[in-house]
């Protein structure tokens, strides 16, 4: 699946800083990304990652759960966690210490969610293939990687560019029609939004507050948020 082309350690951290624009509860920024690309540690890895599955597919999960995985063939064997150059392990933090004092962070894990979707979604756009494994129990990754106690991992993320020879598997999705509603508050919205512009149109002396324009801060333009490079580098 993967190839071992080596990928810039300097392209592995723009794309981490895309995961870190993402969007959490009270900007708490619940998340931590681990990469790892030294060999060593990639091979305790993937041992533990085997050690654990083994015992998921010889014991752990239920009969359903083995037969929902067997047209993908997926077994204990993770030959993908030392092939791949990269590791990349989101860990979601669920309370910080802050002055001296325990400060719990809310909804870490819709938070680290919605970044570990976008650097995968960032992966993709730059040609790297991904995986995301999640072994269970995952608290191997935190005692290998030197993790302190409020961080849990989250996720464990293969990352490189594809084999020559690589094939993708054809995964059917179910219909759209399945998956997206509109409800009839939908149309209440429109009707609220029409009722506003006649009201605009009637009234046009009730303006809103007029919105000062302030100067661009480094990282906007025209005073909102660029995603454009260079981001501010996140910690790894």
């Amino acid at each position: 699946m993967f190839s071992d082309e080596a990928v810039p350690a300097s392209l592995i951290e723009r794309l981490i800083a895309v995961a870190h624009s993402a969007p959490s509860e009270a900007n708490r920024q619940p998340w931590r990304f681990v990469a790892v690309n030294d060999p060593a540690l990639k091979r305790e890895i993937r041992l533990a990652a085997e050690a654990e599955e083994r015992e998921n597919y010889g014991h752990r999960f239920p009969p359903d759960w083995l037969e929902a995985l067997a047209p993908l063939g997926t077994n204990a064997d993770k030959p993908f966690l030392e092939i791949s150059p990269w590791l990349v392990v989101p860990f979601r933090i669920d309370w910080e210490e802050i002055d001296g004092r325990r400060v719990q962070n809310y909804y870490p894990a819709e938070s680290i969610g919605i970044a570990a979707g976008m650097f995968l979604m960032a992966c993709h756009q730059v040609g790297l293939a991904t995986l995301t494994h999640t072994s269970s129990p995952m608290k191997f990754l935190r005692e290998i990687l030197g993790r302190p106690a409020n961080e849990k991992p989250y996720l464990l993320i293969p990352v490189g560019y594809p084999a020559p020879d690589c094939t993708v598997p054809d995964l059917p999705k179910k219909p759209v029609s399945e998956v997206f509603a509109v409800e009839p508050a939908a149309v209440t919205d429109h009707l609220v939004v029409m009722a506003l512009a006649r009201f605009a149109l009637a009234y046009p002396h009730a303006r809103a507050r007029r919105c000062r324009r302030r100067r661009p801060r480094p990282g906007t333009q025209n005073g909102r948020r660029s995603l454009s490079y260079p981001l501010q580098s996140p910690a790894f």
